[in-house]
């Protein structure tokens, strides 16, 4: 989309809201890694690209030479499936950190087949740790503990949180310095954002007064229909500048990288979706939000 300037025949790109796009430069090369950024993906609501922007983004970072850490958070193991590992098979997960003194996280970290991208990969057995952590002394810290012991490895760490508001994702959120919000441009996935923030802030007024909203990602995008301009519109209109520039548009790449077990910037690297990834890489890096 481009926008007419009223001076001349220049055109200036403009976001899907109207907004300028500013250009976001490649990001400058790192001359050292660590201490990581830890940002948490996080939607009470189920598919709305969760799990499909923490693979795609982490694969994003790394390609600009960062040193990315996944954290699969949701008892369904999909970023683990997703980045080819298979959860089931492995004796420890990240359910061994949460619930076991004396476990190693390095141990635990898996490498991917992406350069510069680790997984800390989760199963079904991380589903008991919900009702196991009750009964712990700061368990909503847990989590937190865990990644102190990698922090200094990595730049970007990527929660990948389940769809629920429980005490998993209330550990992601007090682990991280910000939370990226992936939002399905669709009117029901709208109605759920203002919970989850009243969520985040509770969570920064009681736990980690650090915590703040590092954007909101419109996913699932279809320029061509009414429904999901207006959705766009509304959460513009509602959130303002959170609303990142970087959309993802709906295509059956992602569902197509995610069986062939690889992130999209990879499996088609001159499609629509990884260039959007990629964009996204850079924005949230000339944001600040992103090392």
């Amino acid at each position: 989309m481009t926008r007419q300037d009223p001076d001349g025949p220049t055109t200036h790109p403009t976001d899907p809201v109207g907004r300028p796009l500013p250009e976001f430069g490649d990001p400058v090369p790192l001359a050292s890694h660590g201490p990581a950024r830890i940002i948490a993906l996080c939607n009470q609501k189920g598919g709305v690209g969760k799990t499909t922007t923490t693979i795609n983004l982490g694969a994003a970072l790394a390609a600009y030479g960062r040193r990315v850490l996944i954290v699969d958070f949701d008892p369904q193991g999909a970023a683990s499936v997703g980045l080819g590992i298979s959860p089931h098979e492995l004796d420890r997960t990240v359910y061994n950190l949460l619930m076991e003194r004396g476990v190693d996280v390095g141990e635990v970290i898996q490498e991917t087949a992406v350069p510069g991208l680790d997984l800390l990969p989760a199963n079904i057995d991380l589903s008991a740790a919900e009702v196991q952590l009750v009964g712990e002394v700061a368990r909503e810290s847990i989590l937190a503990r865990v990644l102190r012991g990698v922090e200094d490895d990595y730049d970007v760490v990527l929660v990948d949180c389940q769809p629920s508001l429980g005490l998993l994702t209330v550990n992601a959120l007090t682990a991280a310095h910000g939370v990226l919000i992936p939002l399905e441009c669709e009117f029901f996935a709208l109605r759920g954002v203002a919970l989850l923030v009243e969520t985040i802030e509770k969570v920064r007024d009681r736990l980690n007064p650090r915590l703040e909203v590092d954007g909101i990602l419109a996913t699932m995008h279809d320029p061509r229909t009414l429904h999901s301009r207006e959705v766009l519109a509304r959460v513009h209109e509602a959130f303002g500048d959170q609303l990142l520039h970087t959309v993802i548009g709906r295509t059956v790449k992602f569902p197509d990288s995610s069986v062939a077990a690889e992130p999209i910037t990879t499996y088609a690297p001159s499609h629509p979706g990884a260039t959007a990834y990629l964009q996204l890489a850079r924005e949230l890096v000339a944001r600040g939000d992103a090392a």
